[in-house]
């Protein structure tokens, strides 16, 4: 059976809706289809939260809301979700705690950011932990920027709504819109359109292998948070998307006691946890990749396929020693991550065969990870340089290493010289790490461009050598976040 429409729960009902080009955002279709013009377009491209929406699934049998960006985010991804914007949220001629709080607060000033805000605050109320700190808020809000208002106010007004456990509207009809949301859950293929034009979104993958290999030409989208750039401000004529979000098995984390198998279509928010138990930088790294919107939405399979030469996830698994799955037809074959990066923006990857799953060691007794993200600004910024460090230990010799940069080159890519340069030295005489600190410069040669110099990544490459090696030797990490250091520090007195 295929479905030749889309279907989604809105206040209380199921919508269908069927006829639209595939790279109709859902930004166009709220401002253009249905006149909720409260969502605005800022950026155009992820960045400035304006158009921020909520999107709830069911999951432990209860509707958890997430932020999204609806400026890059296709019409079709909301197949089977419930869609909020900021007119959903007041009920009874009373506005939602968050609104009332944005207000008594005077969180808001032009008005143009603030639906965005408010959004973002919305899915807090609802899915924060509490009791709620002012770091979880910071958080929540990287995705969100204000020229007006200035951020304490906002952040004062999501303390004081978001404290407390939700009581609004949408817990009032809990059950009903759960109720609503697994009546969509069919199972069965979508696709709208015709061969030479169509949105399609298979919903297994023998189902998705079939299409794929029909028609190799078709982009294939799990997140949109990259491609949807492509669309809004390259201007591209995708005509046929394949989008991957309702492929079952895809979503799977699988974990053993020596392995985490992270499917293709697992978000960064869900993969989140289970990489923060191999180590506390990836968790670290986790949740400075991007904002909560791009975290909802941005996939790790996503991540790898596109091939960005920074790719943040990629030099940590590469490091790590990750090993990729990929898919055509029937046929499936296995490589190490490091080899599925070929040039710019090229992978190993044949017409038609697609990134099924990412396979992570965990860590053993005796290896050390480090993950270091370096960036303009540290919230919702993309890397300048990205290093990982796996580091084997004998005692307090290195055994073995692996070394892994993004930004350093035209792919993420590993570092054999360095790596060799560590084999042997003593955590206990940094007076012999110079070798190694200066054999990073024979593994990469960057470039200028606008995110930094070459002589800068140059000289961070090599100092994070001398990092990873100093904390490794004293079993210490040091936080990176000033505000927090701040605090600690008022606490402290």
């Amino acid at each position: 059976m295929v479905r030749e429409t889309i279907r989604f729960w809105r206040q209380g009902r199921a919508v269908e809706v069927s006829g639209f080009h595939p790279r109709t955002t859902l930004l166009d279709y709220l401002r253009l289809q249905e006149r909720r013009v409260g969502t605005k377009e800022g950026c155009a491209e992820g960045d400035c939260g304006a158009c921020t929406v909520a999107l709830g699934r069911v999951r432990g049998g209860r509707v958890h809301y997430e932020p999204v960006n609806a400026c890059i985010l296709l019409l079709g991804q909301i197949d089977g979700t419930e869609l909020v914007t900021v007119e959903d949220l007041a009920a009874g001629g009373e506005l939602h705690p968050v609104q009332s709080a944005m207000v008594d607060a005077h969180g808001s000033q032009c008005g143009f950011c603030t639906p965005g805000i408010v959004m973002s605050l919305f899915t807090l109320y609802h899915e924060a932990e509490r009791p709620l700190s002012r770091e979880a808020v910071n958080d929540a809000l990287a995705g969100n920027l204000c020229r007006c208002t200035g951020y304490r106010p906002i952040v004062d007004a999501a303390l004081q709504a978001c404290g407390e456990e939700p009581a609004d509207a949408f817990t009032t009809n809990a059950e009903q819109n759960v109720q609503g949301l697994m009546a969509l859950a069919d199972g069965q293929d979508v696709f709208l359109g015709d061969e030479t034009r169509f949105f399609a979104a298979p919903a297994s993958e023998d189902s998705l292998a079939a299409l794929y290999a029909q028609h190799p030409d078709a982009t294939l989208v799990a997140g949109c948070t990259d491609v949807g750039l492509w669309i809004t401000k390259g201007m591209a004529e995708i005509e046929k998307i394949i989008w991957l979000g309702r492929v079952a098995g895809l979503d799977v984390i699988a974990e053993t006691s020596d392995e985490l198998g992270i499917g293709a279509t697992v978000t960064h928010a869900d993969a989140h946890p289970s990489l923060a138990r191999i180590d506390p930088d990836l968790g670290e790294l986790m949740r400075r990749f991007g904002s909560w919107q791009v975290r909802a939405s941005g996939t790790v399979g996503g991540n790898i396929a596109n091939g960005s030469p920074i790719g943040d996830l990629a030099p940590a698994l590469i490091a790590l020693g990750s090993e990729l799955e990929l898919r055509h037809g029937d046929a499936t074959r296995t490589l190490p991550l490091e080899n599925f990066f070929i040039a710019y923006r090229r992978q190993d990857r044949v017409p038609g065969e697609f990134v099924r799953r990412i396979a992570v060691p965990k860590l053993k007794g005796n290896e050390v990870f480090r993950a270091y993200k370096i960036t303009k600004r540290f919230d919702e910024d993309i890397s300048a340089a990205m290093g990982a460090f796996k580091l084997t230990l004998d005692g307090r010799r290195i055994a073995e290493a692996r070394v892994a940069f993004g930004g350093m080159a035209a792919t993420p890519k590993r570092a054999p010289e360095t790596e060799r340069a560590l084999v042997g030295l003593s955590l206990d005489e940094p007076s012999t790490w110079g070798e190694a600190m200066a054999a990073i410069a024979r593994d990469y040669q960057p470039l200028d461009d606008h995110r930094s110099s070459a002589a800068y990544r140059a000289t961070v490459a090599r100092n994070l050598v001398f990092k990873a090696l100093s904390e490794t030797a004293s079993g210490e990490t040091h936080a990176t976040r000033i505000i927090g250091q701040r605090d600690a520090l008022q606490a402290a007195e």
